[in-house]
């Protein structure tokens, strides 16, 4: 049987990094079967090509994964395959909320003839049989023989093959600014991010957060060894290739268990896995000095921390009270100290939030080391607290706001501000850190030419969450925007290999005459 996942593309930025479930099912997939993998950011279809690819290809099963904010192209992409006469199966954690969406038992059209519900790991094997056989099933769910649900452990994690993996599509850089950057050395002609996960589930709760609905409470990790063996092919391909690639540890919090993490990586280093990572972690785990140096010595570069808001009352109300806004500037600090820099996220529009937020989180992120804000409006996921809360008290201005996908728009009204309001609070602070004066800004504040490189693409790239990099033209404006800093760059890298090669005729004679 001929299979294809799809990821839909998530109809904002092709800056992205591929998602790990379609190299998870595919190494899940029992054999005899050819498995293909699409993901919409780095091969853009709309539903006629995607039909097309699907008859020329004899695919017989598509199976398709799709968050909240991709499920309304993931619902067209499934009709047009449907339309053909391909089955259709979905999962991801909007399906599992919302199965009698996606299956039409609510009244709606059906888009899928499979849903599988929570981690499909242990169904997905059987999903295939059941395909194969003409046996499809209208719904698989993870249980165990009293039919609770069962969380897949992660001790026989299957091997990806990252080393054999066709990655070119997936080189964040864009092409215009390839040439320059292979001249500069340091094997930054290529860049790419790949997803790893450690572990699963998350027992702090968020209100707004669909994690702890989908993982669970209990963590499960992986075995330190398969951690550490997968990073060992990653960091060989890059060493064969002369390119850059990076790991997204997509942990919803890497650092969970301090002692296990520790561990961890420990171990990475005692095995020279070290390469290149992001990794999520809360702001209050990064008081452990310890945890912040073997971060730094194990190869953490960036780290992922949910802010969310400046203001204690916020993060009350929407069950994150651990965060510390007073602890933020000391933890990013430390992380900088050792050159491990943070992608900062904030929400804007949650209830204690006035007409002001953006400028005065602005005035805070200004005293804090470089990194890389991100700016976000409360989202009503469904099935969260945060949805039933305001579901119940009549807030939802948009209850089904899934259905028209519309980036950076709020879909209920805020407490002490209109929607507008909040709207124009994110885009102050998209315009204030992505300007190309605020970039080059950034850059400047960072001595080794690594790291300005790497802050300046993470900039760009970053700068492509809100405003769209989606072709050639708005890559080349951007380009030209930042050409002062781009043309930094050079001179210091040209500088340094004009330096380095000076040395070395300096000290050519030196050494034959001590010869």
């Amino acid at each position: 049987m001929k299979i294809l996942l799809y990821n839909p593309d998530n109809g904002v930025t092709r800056n992205f990094m591929p998602h790990l479930w379609m190299f998870l099912l595919q190494a899940l997939t029992p054999a005899g079967h050819e498995v293909t993998l699409i993901d919409g950011n780095a091969q853009p279809m709309d539903e006629e090509g995607l039909a097309r690819y699907v008859r020329e290809h004899n695919i017989d099963l598509v199976g398709i994964g799709a968050m909240t904010r991709m499920i309304a192209k993931a619902y067209r992409m499934a009709d047009a395959v449907r339309a053909v006469g391909v089955k259709v199966v979905m999962g991801g954690p909007h399906v599992t909320e919302l199965a009698d969406e996606a299956l039409g038992r609510d009244g709606g059209p059906r888009h899928a003839d499979a849903v599988a519900l929570g981690e499909a790991d242990e169904t997905w094997p059987r999903i295939v049989e059941d395909a194969a056989r003409g046996t499809l099933k209208d719904v698989y769910k993870p249980v165990d023989d009293f039919g609770q649900e069962r969380k897949p452990s992660l001790q026989a994690y299957p091997e990806i093959p990252w080393d054999k993996i066709k990655l070119d599509q997936f080189n964040l850089l864009p092409g215009m600014l390839q040439p320059l950057l292979k001249r500069l050395g340091g094997g930054w002609g290529a860049f790419r991010i790949v997803p790893v996960e450690s572990g699963r589930g998350c027992p702090y709760g968020c209100e707004f957060c669909t994690v702890t609905g989908f993982f669970g409470d209990s963590i499960r990790f992986r075995t330190n060894e398969s951690v550490v063996n997968e990073l060992l092919l990653l960091k060989a391909r890059a060493r064969v290739e002369g390119g850059q690639i990076a790991v997204f540890f997509i942990d919803d919090n890497f650092a969970i268990n301090v002692k296990r993490t520790k561990s961890l990586l420990r171990d990475i280093i005692a095995a020279d896995a070290q390469v290149h990572w992001v990794a999520q972690i809360s702001a209050n785990l990064l008081r452990d000095e310890e945890l912040v140096d073997l971060i730094a010595a194990a190869g953490g570069k960036w780290i992922f921390i949910g802010m969310e808001s400046i203001d204690p009352a916020n993060l009350k109300d929407v069950n994150k009270g651990f965060n510390k806004p007073g602890e933020y500037a000391v933890v990013l600090d430390r992380l900088a100290q050792r050159n491990v820099f943070a992608i900062t996220s904030f929400i804007f529009g949650m209830d204690n939030d006035t007409v002001g937020v953006a400028e005065r989180t602005l005035k805070e992120i200004r005293t804090w080391p470089p990194g890389l804000p991100i700016f976000g409006l409360l989202t009503p996921l469904p099935a969260t607290p945060l949805y039933e809360r305001l579901e119940a008290a009549g807030r939802l201005t948009r209850p089904k706001h899934w259905q028209e996908f519309i980036p950076f728009a709020m879909a209920h009204t805020p407490l002490k501000m209109s929607i507008e309001e909040a709207h124009n609070e994110v885009r102050i602070g998209w315009a204030n850190f992505y300007s190309p004066e605020a970039i080059e800004k950034a850059v400047d504040s960072i001595k080794p030419l690594g790291y300005r490189i790497n802050i300046f693409i993470a900039r760009l790239c970053f700068r492509g969450i809100y405003f769209p990099q989606m072709g050639s033209f708005a890559w080349m404006k951007t380009i030209v925007e930042n050409r002062r800093t781009i043309l930094k760059l050079i001179r210091q890298g040209f500088g340094a290999r004009f330096h380095a090669a000076a040395q070395s005729i300096v000290s050519e004679p030196a050494t034959a005459q001590q010869r």
